[in-house]
Order: structure tokens, then sequence, then C-alpha cells
């Protein structure tokens, strides 16, 4: 699945990426939208950057995010 900017997500789940830290577990279930997803990479193991409500710019491994509609 393709990300793109302005996208609104859901970090639904702890990554399986080898980036994922413990402390990134606080994120799990927050809210954000998409303000980098690394588009000219199109690399499906790329890290996306995130603007997490309440909690700053991040950047996240692809398979913890899901779109929210």
């Amino acid at each position: 699945m393709a990300f793109h900017k302005g996208q609104k997500v859901v970090i639904f789940r702890k990554s399986e990426d080898e980036g994922w830290g413990e402390h990134m577990n606080q994120y799990v279930g927050l809210h954000g939208i998409i303000t980098d997803p690394d588009t000219t990479k199109n690399d499906p193991d790329a890290l996306i950057e995130v603007s997490v409500e309440g909690k700053g710019t991040h950047r996240f491994p692809q398979d913890c995010l899901r779109l929210l509609h």
C-alpha cells in the first residue's frame, strides 16, 4: 500500500521492524497525519514521517500504520 502526504493514519500495533524501540510503544493507538511518505524512494521498508496528535513528528515503519477513512 502506498502512503501519501496528508493521509490520516493510526499506529495500530508494534512494528516487526528492527528500528522499533521500546520507547515507541507509547504511540500505539494514536492517530496522526503523514507529513513525509518517502515517495521518492518508493521503498516498502522506508520509514514514514507522521505528525502524531499531541506528540510531535516521528518516523515509523510502514507495518505499524493503518489508514483511517
